[in-house]
């Protein structure tokens, strides 16, 4: 069973329609023993960082997550709360990834949010097997992790900054697979083969 993490955040039907094109219907819940269940665990969104910490804080979410031992994958602001501390709102977040997600200043006339195409380098790990270098992928976002050793995938906006991360069985993305056409389904089959 691969389970869809449920939390005040946006854009889960698209995740929960991308894995049925590969023929996994997943559930979408916030209940502990689910997730604990699970095979696999994706925690996907669109939000805003202290009202999702609050969520899984107030329903003990935070810690199970920590404890999780299978695959994790997390999602955009899935990777965000996966790091030490954002700048969204001063957040403490899950710390799983020693890392901390800051806004992007807008320098040189960039648009902040970053929305649109953007390109991967420096690709290792799971994820990315199959995948060529400088293969674009679907970024929709104004917070970005700072470059990390962690780091399994990198991207520039403006500055060089982690699209992708790993330790140990958490994985995440800052970009958004289920947008992100034939190479983004081909990231989400490789989380889904782990």
């Amino acid at each position: 069973m691969t389970a869809v993490l449920k939390y005040n955040a946006g854009n889960v039907q698209s995740v929960l329609f991308a894995l049925e094109r590969l023929g996994v219907q997943a559930v979408w819940t916030d209940d502990p023993d689910t997730l604990r269940a699970a095979d696999k665990v994706i925690f996907p969104g669109q939000g805003e960082a202290s009202s999702a910490m609050q969520y899984l804080r107030e329903r003990g979410l935070d810690e199970v997550i920590r404890s999780l031992q299978q695959p994790v994958l997390g999602i955009c602001i899935g990777l965000q709360l996966f790091c030490r501390h954002s700048e969204e709102n001063d957040t403490d977040c899950l710390g799983i990834f020693d890392a901390d997600v800051r806004k992007f200043s807008g320098m040189g006339g960039l648009k902040v949010p970053q929305m649109g195409w953007n390109q991967l380098v420096s690709l290792q790990g799971p994820l990315f097997v199959g995948v060529p270098e400088e293969n674009f992928v679907y970024f929709v976002h104004s917070y970005y992790a700072e470059e990390h050793p962690a780091a399994t995938a990198i991207t520039e906006y403006g500055e060089r900054f982690s699209a992708a991360m790993q330790r140990d069985n958490f994985h995440a993305v800052q970009f958004h697979p289920e947008k992100s056409g034939p190479t983004g389904q081909r990231i989400l089959q490789n989380f889904l083969n782990l």
